[in-house]
């Protein structure tokens, strides 16, 4: 009988092609562990071609053994993933560098994140290695973590605890070591949030590293370009929230200049639904009975950080009575769908008589938009989006105006961007 402590149903996934030396050593360490949990378990031993004493290893402590799907630890860890059943997925190295008392550390963080990484890299974890290996590491590590603006210290190391459905539909084409920052950012890149605990990792006891250095390079490099376009890509879950502190000088005052004409123009009207709130900071600055609605669930995944309400799903289908709130905002969104669509009927059907709409798209009755958006495509990581619906504030408002709207304020950003403010007609209820 297991304790709501437990970390439930886990499977351990261990890579290890010709660890036969150190796979007899750790399995029964790790059996210690898993029952001193009292956890439901399963034990994957990922090799190729199992010699006598890895299959002795493996039947004595109740492990099974997985042909891996082809050469190279990438497909070694990907074939064990795939193979998973556990609520909880526990990945660590074969060579006894990752002992197994840590888990129980791993499994009491369970609940803070959707990934724990033993972290070599964070204050209080250490590597026990050659210099050479150390520097390389860390070189490697401060490479991904910048280069993709990521706040993970240790994107390398394999010793994580998953919660298996942030693993789920991922590509894991990476067939070496980079799987492990593929995984991590293809993660991440979905709205999972991560957590990394001190860890201090011991040297391999038998063996050596069967990674040719110049192969695993190119792989790195390969695997690094493909993580740089999702990690700009506005599909990404924390985007809208990256682009507050861009390096981009004209994409961090975009956001910013949007953030504090948002606020000025929504403040004291009460509870606000957030329509398409994407990852902005917005959401975090909101009343606190406020509710933040997304299509997109990777959006709203990150999101959870800001602390309010969130909901999924189209502005085209509200999931809210008439008439539920106060004050509605939709910014940076309109533009994306048909004009024919229903969302500004739904904006309008959500909003309390007497309540203010507040509206963002650019202008492209001014010069300004039209050269900003081209010249913004040709900024590396920017974007220019595909508006398919081109507003402008006269036609806004006469837009709104029909809908028993009046227009109260506006306000622009470089004369690109407009963010219109109306009163619905009517009285608001006490």
């Amino acid at each position: 009988m297991m304790s709501t402590d437990d970390c439930a149903d886990l499977t351990v996934v261990i890579p290890a092609v010709e660890e036969q030396e150190n796979i007899g050593r750790l399995l029964p360490e790790l059996v210690t562990v898993l029952q001193s949990l009292n956890v439901r378990s399963e034990t994957l031993i990922i090799t190729r071609n199992a010699d006598a004493s890895t299959l002795a290893a493996a039947e004595q402590a109740g492990a099974l053994i997985v042909e891996a799907n082809g050469p190279g630890y990438g497909r070694a860890l990907a074939t064990g993933l795939a193979r998973a059943q556990g609520t909880f997925v526990l990945t660590m190295a074969a060579d006894l560098s990752n002992p197994p008392s840590f888990i129980a550390s791993l499994c009491a963080n369970r609940d803070r994140a959707d990934i724990v990484i033993a972290s070599r890299y964070v204050d209080g974890g250490s590597v026990d290695t050659g210099r050479v290996p150390y520097l390389l590491s860390r070189a490697l590590n401060i490479l991904f973590a910048r280069g993709l603006d990521v706040p993970i210290a240790d994107l390398s190391s394999g010793f994580r605890l998953y919660r298996r459905r942030a693993l789920l539909n991922q590509p894991m084409q990476a067939s070496r070591l980079d799987i492990l920052q593929q995984i991590l950012i293809q993660a991440f890149a979905e709205g999972w949030q991560v957590l990394e605990v001190p860890f201090a990792s011991h040297r391999r006891v038998h063996g050596r590293s069967h990674a040719p250095v110049p192969t695993l390079g190119l792989a790195f490099v390969r695997t690094f370009g493909r993580l740089w376009r999702l990690r700009n890509s506005i599909l990404a879950a924390d985007y809208d929230d990256r682009a507050h502190d861009s390096r981009i000088a004209l994409q961090r005052y975009w956001q910013r200049t949007r953030f504090r004409h948002v606020m000025d123009l929504i403040a004291g009207q009460g509870a606000v639904l957030d329509v398409g709130c994407g990852s902005s900071r917005i959401i975090a600055s909101l009343p606190a009975d406020s509710v933040a609605v997304d299509v997109l669930l990777r959006k709203l995944r990150y999101a959870r950080r800001f602390g309010r309400a969130l909901a999924q799903a189209s502005g085209f289908a509200l999931p809210f009575r008439d008439s539920s709130f106060s004050c509605v905002l939709c910014s940076q969104v309109i533009e994306h769908v048909p004009k024919t669509s229903p969302i500004l009927d739904e904006l309008c059907r959500v909003l309390r008589p007497g309540g203010r709409l507040v509206l963002g798209t650019p202008d492209y009755a001014n010069w300004q938009w039209v050269w900003i958006e081209r010249l913004y495509a040709l900024v590396p990581g920017g974007y220019a989006d595909e508006h398919i619906s081109h507003y402008t504030r006269a036609e806004l408002i006469e837009i709104m105006e029909a809908r028993g709207f009046h227009y109260e304020a506006e306000r622009y950003i470089l004369r690109g961007e407009l963010i219109l403010a109306f009163r619905k007609l009517g009285t608001l209820p006490s």
